[in-house]
């Protein structure tokens, strides 16, 4: 029955009717209307809600979709959930009338075997109806909640074999009917859900998208349904248009790519994630076949809708940044994603860890493929995180609290054609807004001791990758730590002949007798005092490393991104002078001399 919904969910869907044509600066105007309302949606959410999650970091989005299902305008938040939300949304509209759809009704859904990412992914969707009665839009917003009532607090659960371990799923739910919030609904809601702030966080949702529906139905009022949904057609025409005029430009021929998860949650070695990218004129398709289908595996399923947008993720990074992210991007691309497999289980199956990993070696997989089409946008959109350093505990009116773990820091943050790895974080990670140590420490009883990015820690290269940091907090109470560590025997892919990234590792009580590293996956009882240490692994590199400018791999030494070491013996560069005096300059004629030597070796 879950595959047969995924296949229906995911089908293309017919233009709204309308007997308006426009032009198109007015499709323009109208598409800006939707994508500020969308936006003031967004923000609204942010400045409300209560928990730092998504008041701080602002992981979150909001999306317009139009009465047929298809994404038509998107805001800011996480690239990903931009993807996403149309489909929760699906499956609402199949369900109309069981649902009793009307003005002034707000619905909730999170279910990931009904077109949900994963359970802490809530989508809050409000319905506009134009003046005669007709839907014409929904407004989405979907945020990242804290917890999931399941097992374990904030709903990743290392040995979860279903998904109820995981939490309450929710395929839609009407908590507002006609303006009306359903108290009854809300309390269900809030009584299955571990922290106080998620009352907030929910309310605030449901006010953001409230606020969105007043605001387009203005735009209705000004521009008329018909135009507005005309307005709609052409844009997603015009953007499958413009897809497909980019992949027309690209060589035809089946592009392939392999990449690993270290390990499932329990133990079980090198997780497979398989694309192969394939062009034939105008047509692009990504075939996810040959990803890993173990039935022993635990931990490491994606959900449909999750693969989908994931795939959808990279590809809107690969082509020309001013198209339009709407439904035409799915029209212009095919993608297969094989059933009973991780990125397509079978129902029931856990997905919360999911939407870390395969999630992200999707993304890396369809990137190295197009790497050989498109290597001046092969920008991995990637957090090779495995699962952040949660760290939980009780205050002292017996109120349970949790750091999330979503630090501030530097990972995964590769260099492109052209282009060093830059920033503090990754690309994958969009306008998510990791927190501060100013912000954590007064929420939370732990000190934030050191966070710093580690010479070395970006992959070699042409152009080289961002060093990744090195986070290193202390818990001032009694504390119960989770980790599942990925990323250290197969970290981010190098691009184009660029090495590989730095891995990760994690290590708690440090500086103690009883200190040691994670390996698997880790869920300890830690001590007042204990110190947590967690190496973030950096960018990969583009290109080969013997190509890099070597003034570059001075000032890089200069900057404490590269050792002398590393300069000498990656990229072949011999420098005269100290580091300490600050005086290095480079030897071109023994940098020369070395390099060829190197490539000699490399090719023997």
């Amino acid at each position: 029955m879950s595959f047969e919904l995924n296949k229906r969910l995911a089908a293309k869907r017919d233009p709204l009717p309308t007997t308006a044509a426009v032009d198109p600066v007015t499709a323009g105007i109208i598409r800006g209307a939707l994508d500020t309302v969308c936006f003031e949606a967004a923000t609204h959410l942010g400045r409300s809600a209560t928990s730092p999650i998504i008041n701080q970091s602002n992981e979150s989005n909001g999306s317009i979709i139009d009465a047929h299902g298809r994404l038509s305008a998107g805001s800011i938040g996480t690239p990903h959930l931009t993807f996403v939300s149309q489909l929760t949304v699906r499956y609402g509209l199949e369900h109309r009338d069981d649902y009793d759809w009307g003005p002034g009704d707000v619905f909730v859904g999170n279910d990931p075997d009904h077109g949900g990412g994963h359970l802490p992914d809530y989508n809050v969707y409000a319905s506009v109806f134009d003046a005669n009665g007709e839907l014409v839009l929904i407004q989405a917003l979907q945020a990242h909640q804290g917890d999931t009532g399941g097992k374990d607090p904030g709903g990743f659960t290392l040995e979860a074999t279903d998904i109820f371990t995981e939490g309450l799923a929710i395929p839609c739910l009407k908590v507002v009917h006609r303006g009306e919030k359903r108290r009854d609904v809300i309390n269900l809601l809030e009584r299955n859900n571990r922290f106080p702030s998620f009352a907030g966080d929910l309310a605030a949702m449901i006010g953001g998208v409230q606020l969105a529906v007043k605001r387009l139905e203005g735009v209705i009022r000004k521009w008329g349904a018909d135009a507005v949904k005309a307005a709609i057609n052409y844009n997603i025409d015009h953007t499958e248009k413009r897809v497909r005029d980019e992949v027309a430009k690209w060589p035809d021929g089946s592009y392939e790519a392999t990449v690993f998860i270290d390990h499932d949650t329990m133990g079980t070695k090198d997780v497979k994630v398989h694309a192969t990218c394939t062009v034939k004129g105008d047509q692009l398709t990504v075939d996810l076949t040959g990803s890993d289908a173990r039935p022993e595996l635990v931990g490491v399923w994606n959900t449909f809708g999750n693969s989908r947008s994931y795939v959808m993720t990279q590809i809107a990074a690969s082509i020309d940044p001013t198209i339009v992210k709407n439904e035409g991007l799915f029209h212009a691309v095919e993608i297969i994603v094989p059933e009973n497999t991780i990125v397509q289980p079978p129902p029931n199956k856990p997905a919360a860890l999911g939407s870390f990993h395969p999630a992200c070696e999707i993304i890396e997989a369809v990137c190295v493929a197009l790497s050989k089409v498109v290597p001046e946008r092969s920008a991995p959109q990637v957090y090779k995180i495995g699962m952040p350093n949660a760290v939980i505990g009780f205050d002292k009116k017996g109120q349970m609290w949790m750091d999330q773990g979503v630090d501030a820091r530097s990972m995964d943050a590769s260099a492109i054609q052209g282009e060093d790895g830059w920033g503090s974080s990754c690309a994958a990670l969009g306008n998510l807004l990791l927190s501060e140590a100013e912000d954590a420490e007064p929420r939370f009883p732990i000190i934030n001791i050191s966070r710093e990015m580690v010479t070395d820690h970006g992959g070699a290269g042409r152009w080289r990758g961002c060093p990744g940091s090195l986070n290193v907090k202390k818990v001032l109470e009694p504390t119960l730590a989770m980790a599942w560590m990925v990323s250290a025997d197969h970290p981010l892919s190098g691009m184009c002949g660029g090495d590989d990234a730095s891995p990760y590792s994690s290590c708690f009580e440090v500086g103690s007798p009883n200190e040691y590293k994670v390996g698997l996956s880790a869920r300890a009882q830690l001590p007042p005092g204990a110190v947590i240490a967690y190496q973030h692994g950096g960018g990969a590199g583009f290109g080969p490393a013997l190509e890099r400018d070597p003034e570059a791999v001075k000032d890089d030494v200069l900057d404490e991104y590269v050792s002398l070491a590393a300069a000498r013996e990656k990229y072949g560069v011999v420098l005269t002078g100290s580091l300490e005096n600050y005086d290095l300059k480079v030897d071109a004629s023994a940098t020369a001399a070395l390099r060829k030597k190197m490539q000699v070796a490399k090719a023997a």
